[in-house]
């Protein structure tokens, strides 16, 4: 079996050859003269021309519009973003102050707590020592003493 390919390049041919055989025929064929038929068709080029001058400016216009309105608040999007990191930054560093203050009140009360806990068993080892040192005063009296039975 024979298979063709059809890369449609003979559809488009036929297209065009047909195209330019209608506009011939279709010049022919016109009610009016060829005179005519030019300038009426180079007065409507003109006007398809204008037409699409207008739509061009009007668009160019309209994007410019557009640009202009994307780039303002762009620009607004921008300062509120940079006024929000600002504002961010200066939270975060009065908590980082805030932290370091009370990090340091913590530390300077465990400092004195040691001080304190460090005092307190100094007290706690006289105290000892001096009970030990009756304790030791009372026994030995005791060992002079003559022991009673009862």
């Amino acid at each position: 079996m024979e298979t063709k390919v059809n890369n449609g390049g003979e559809f488009w041919k036929g297209f065009f050859v047909g195209s330019i055989l209608g506009g011939l025929a279709g010049l022919f064929f016109a009610p009016k003269s060829g005179k005519e038929l030019r300038a009426e068709l180079a007065q409507r080029g003109c006007e398809i021309g204008e037409k699409a001058g207008e739509f061009s400016s009007e668009a160019q216009a309209k994007v410019g519009a557009i640009l202009d309105d994307a780039r303002r608040r762009a620009e607004g999007l921008k300062k509120e973003a940079d006024r929000q990191i600002m504002e961010a930054r200066q939270k975060a560093g009065e908590a980082l102050k805030m932290a370091e203050e009370k990090a340091s009140e913590i530390r300077k009360l465990a400092r004195q707590t040691i001080e304190d806990a460090k005092e307190e068993a100094k007290r706690l080892k006289a105290a000892v020592d001096a009970g030990v040192e009756a304790a030791k005063r009372e026994f030995s009296k005791e060992g002079e003493k003559p022991k009673t039975t009862a």
